[in-house]
């Protein structure tokens, strides 16, 4: 292999390729309004419960104006399409390249394939206007995770985050609360525990996003510009780090 093929297989070449899955993202996402992005388990088939529930959820938010995201897959996330799909939604599936193959629903009136999670990611986040989880695995906790990253560092404007199923994630909800709030952790503030809902009620969780959204635009008419500028990548700028003072050698007698 000479040296200009070797380039096309490595790190810089792969700049282009991520820069082109972000162009194209930005470029069809820009367009496509007020959105929630549905996350859940790409293994719930269509008789389960969770399944009617998402496919509900979703078209219960198309009616109210909003286009519905997901990771394009089956599942939860096929529902979540195929709901907004039932009432002439918009509704956008975003596919992911795995090493064995996901197959995309045919629900999604707006496909993207993305190579990188991180880039897909990003468009989650940029165009929703909440998140709601459904019953899934660590893509799922992924999702929900990087949400309270991102709202408990201010890196973006608090939004809706919502998690459908009570019993399903009550152990991981008493955990945080256990472990990393209390005990001799103390790895979260008590404060943080309210970043999200819990419901099972999916008429809670619409009227919980549809009221965030309504006053989200009330405050963008009444308040001046922010005095963190936004990124326009679902974050804002923030500040820079402060530089971390050396320790002082100790003076040897």
């Amino acid at each position: 292999m000479d040296d200009r093929s070797a380039f096309t297989t490595q790190d810089p070449w792969r700049v282009f390729r991520i820069m082109s899955e972000f162009v194209d993202g930005f470029e069809t996402m820009s367009h496509i309004g007020p959105a929630v992005s549905i996350f859940g388990s790409a293994r719930t088939p269509r008789s389960h419960r969770d399944y009617r529930q998402a496919r509900k959820m979703a078209a219960m938010l198309a009616e109210k104006g909003f286009a519905i995201i997901t990771g394009g897959g089956p599942g939860i996330m096929e529902a979540a399409n195929r709901g907004a799909h039932d009432v002439r939604g918009t509704s956008v599936g975003l596919n992911i390249t795995l090493p064995h193959e996901q197959t995309s629903n045919p629900w999604a009136n707006v496909q993207i394939d993305f190579r990188y999670f991180f880039a897909r990611l990003v468009m989650f986040v940029k165009y929703a206007n909440a998140f709601v989880c459904f019953p899934g695995g660590f893509g799922t906790l992924h999702e929900f995770y990087n949400s309270m990253t991102l709202i408990q560092t201010e890196k973006t404007a608090a939004f809706p985050v919502v998690l459908i199923g009570r019993k399903y994630w009550k152990g991981l909800i008493d955990w945080m609360r256990k472990s990393m709030l209390k005990d001799t952790y103390n790895k979260i503030d008590p404060g943080d525990l309210d970043m999200f809902h819990l419901t099972d009620s999916l008429n809670e969780a619409a009227k919980i996003i549809k009221r965030a959204h309504d006053e989200s635009i009330a405050r963008q008419a009444a308040e001046m510009p922010c005095e963190l500028a936004h990124t326009g990548e679902g974050t804002y700028v923030g500040r820079p780090s402060i530089p971390a003072r050396r320790p002082r050698r100790k003076k040897t007698p």
